[in-house]
């Protein structure tokens, strides 16, 4: 080992100001200043983080260099390790203060993988399939400060703990600083933390592993606790959700340290940190009216295809009933809505429905019980028209031909009156007993009326007082 760190300190030192760069670069240290500085952090490297692949890029860049002397394209920098995720400021561990460098002159994953887990996490040469993180309609990704990483246990025992150091630009410090408060002391720029399976298959969704525990600096932060259940025998379910890192970190150019603890039980899990602008269901409901709405006539030509006559039906349907109430609140729809991929035609209120998944997001259809996910809703337009036409109905039906009517309730309609209703024992009595004798207002004789409040023994009273 003596041996190969001597041979790796000579190549290194014989290296030109491009060479030192790339290799400054690989393993995602600084790659600015003058040739004896690069020099200085190249040795560095040897003398205390000289792993496998470390050595072997510095042999591969010697052997370049000199078994190669006429290839000058493979001498030079490579440009797309420049362009690569330049987020954030390096930490030098030759240096005790933390220095701000130009965006472009860092290599951000070799960085986290390199300080994740305390292993040499080098990119491979061969592309490999990454794991990905499903998308969240109430975070929006600004910078993605460290890709999904797995979490490697270190030795046999059930609790791991895998450390994280990185700093932020001045440019995202202004952000965070700058944007608008949530909620006191939560600011809507947020650093968060997302824990996934490592499965590279699909994107994953949130999932926190066994005894999570989350420490930034020198304080631990709250993660989402377990949702009471009421029913016996039935696990509490905890919400695994992005965990805000932001008020517990340094705002300034300081590296900020980030320790997850948890449990090693058999399963893979990667970690992630974004920096992330948090939404709230009322921008997202504005979102959705801007580019969200169904044109009315497209609206009616789905009517239609849903009413269009089977070939292999025997039953022909000429109608179907949609409700104006939402079936979440049960109150009168305001923003109709409903996914795309939903096969029925009843909305629910899009208000609600994005309110809810605020609280507790599980994006479900409530008519259907499908997934009614943020990227595929969209506003009824003809419904919205109907909303506005017809405020007198809580149901409508949709006839064949595109058409709608309303449909009144069964109670209103049996009890509609025919005819003037004669309310009993009112003092309007009197003063139709004594036009019956008289002309009605047309002139015409009027009906005889007969006062049901007088019982038959008062009526036979009076007849013997006139006889």
């Amino acid at each position: 080992m003596a041996a190969e760190l001597v041979e790796a300190k000579n190549m290194v030192m014989s290296f030109r100001v491009s060479d030192l760069q790339m290799l400054l670069g690989f393993v995602g240290r600084s790659k600015s200043g003058l040739k004896h500085e690069l020099v200085t952090r190249a040795l560095q490297l040897v003398q205390f983080d000289c792993s496998p692949e470390v050595f072997k890029k510095i042999k591969e860049l010697y052997e370049t260099r000199y078994n190669k002397k006429g290839s000058e394209v493979a001498a030079a920098p490579a440009p797309h390790r420049a362009d690569a995720l330049a987020l954030h400021s390096s930490y030098d561990r030759g240096s005790a203060v933390p220095r701000t460098l130009p965006a472009a002159s860092i290599d951000y994953p070799a960085l986290y993988g390199k300080y994740l887990n305390g292993l040499g996490r080098l990119p491979p040469k061969a592309a490999k399939p990454e794991v990905r993180l499903v998308k969240l309609p109430f975070y929006t990704t600004l910078d993605e400060l460290l890709k999904p990483t797995e979490l490697v246990p270190q030795n046999n025992e059930k609790l791991q703990e895998s450390p994280c150091i990185f700093a932020l630009t001045p440019r995202q410090v202004e952000l965070i600083r700058n944007s608008r408060e949530l909620q006191p002391g939560v600011k809507s720029v947020q650093v968060v933390l997302r824990i996934c399976y490592t499965d590279t298959s699909s994107p994953q969704e949130d999932q926190y592993p066994p005894n999570i525990a989350v420490k930034v600096n020198h304080s631990y932060c709250s993660v989402p606790g377990y949702y009471p259940s009421n029913k016996p025998g039935v696990e509490p379910k905890r919400p695994c959700r992005p965990i805000n890192l932001t008020h517990l970190m340094y705002l300034s150019a300081a590296t900020n340290r980030i320790t997850v603890t948890w449990g090693n039980y058999g399963k893979s899990y990667s970690v992630g940190l974004y920096l992330v602008r948090q939404m709230t269901s009322a921008e997202l409901l504005q979102r959705l009216k801007t580019i969200g709405i169904k044109h009315p006539e497209l609206c009616k030509a789905l009517v239609k295809e849903k009413l269009r006559l089977d070939p292999d039906s025997e039953i022909a349907t000429t109608g179907v009933r949609v409700s104006l109430i939402c079936p979440l609140v049960k109150m009168r729809l305001s923003v109709p809505c409903r996914a795309e991929t939903c096969a029925h035609l009843q909305c629910f209120d899009a208000v609600f429905y994005l309110q809810m998944n605020e609280k507790k997001p599980t994006w479900m259809c409530p008519v259907c019980d499908k997934p009614a996910p943020y990227d595929q809703l969209i506003i009824d337009g003809l419904l919205s028209k109907i909303l506005t036409e017809c405020e007198d109905a809580d149901e409508i039906e949709y006839l064949v031909d595109g058409s709608w009517c309303p449909i009144r309730a069964e109670k209103e309609r049996s009890c509609s009156p025919q005819c003037p209703i004669l309310v009993l024992g009112s003092s309007d009595v009197n003063g139709l007993l004594a036009t019956a004798n008289g002309t009605g207002e047309n002139g015409k004789a009027p009906a005889d009326v007969v006062d049901l409040t007088l019982d038959s023994s008062s009526s036979e009273e009076d007849e013997e007082e006139d006889e």
